[in-house]
């Protein structure tokens, strides 16, 4: 039976985990900004995070927390991925016209899934964070009720991905402006670079 505490301290902890402007936030508001695809990302990064969370409460948490090779795989390689996605947004925004804007701001159905699952899959802060952490949270409790906080995180980022596209989308013409989408690749680009630096220094610990 739904434990309504457990359900609301999972909607809370899964927030609190997702809301931070990250790398997989940024896209999603990118995508519903330029309304290419919007309600696909947020669908997709959904169903993924609905799948790591199953993980983390299922134990996968553990084997992460207990491998420092896994750790350091999953942080460089995400830090590599993170700095060339930023490098390109960085160039959007310094080259940007009308015309290349539209053009370079519009993925095919195929480029948006294949970027979403790679800065959802790519990002060692899903793992290291989302599936770790809420892994360790749930563990708190009888098996039974382990459920309630599952659902109550994956409530959480249902919520917060489909409202994070449909605002971007509701505001989208007023954001259309040259000037603005280089404000929002410049800025986009700066928050892959920065998370990409904190993961380096996190590798760097492990070593």
């Amino acid at each position: 039976m739904l434990n309504a505490a457990i359900y609301l301290q999972g909607m809370l902890v899964g927030a609190s985990l997702i809301m931070p402007i990250g790398a997989q936030n940024a896209f999603v508001l990118e995508r519903g900004i330029r309304r290419n695809h919007a309600m696909l990302v947020a669908g997709l990064c959904f169903l993924a995070d609905t799948l790591l969370i199953a993980l983390g409460v299922g134990g996968a948490g553990k084997m992460i927390a207990g491998s420092v090779t896994l750790q350091l795989v999953l942080t460089v390689g995400g830090a590599a991925f993170l700095l060339r996605y930023g490098w390109s947004s960085l160039q959007r925004a310094w080259r940007a016209t009308t015309s290349s804007l539209a053009e370079k701001g519009t993925m095919s159905r195929i480029q948006a899934v294949g970027m979403t699952l790679a800065v959802t899959l790519l990002n060692p802060h899903v793992y290291l964070d989302t599936v770790m952490i809420q892994g360790a949270v749930a563990g708190q409790y009888p098996r039974t009720q382990q459920l309630s906080f599952a659902l109550g995180s994956i409530s959480a980022s249902l919520l917060w991905f489909f409202g994070l596209a449909l605002l971007a989308s509701w505001l989208a013409p007023q954001l259309q402006r040259v000037r603005v989408q280089q404000c929002i690749d410049a800025g986009v680009g700066c928050i892959m670079w920065l998370i990409a630096l904190g993961l380096l220094r996190h590798g760097v610990s492990l070593v």
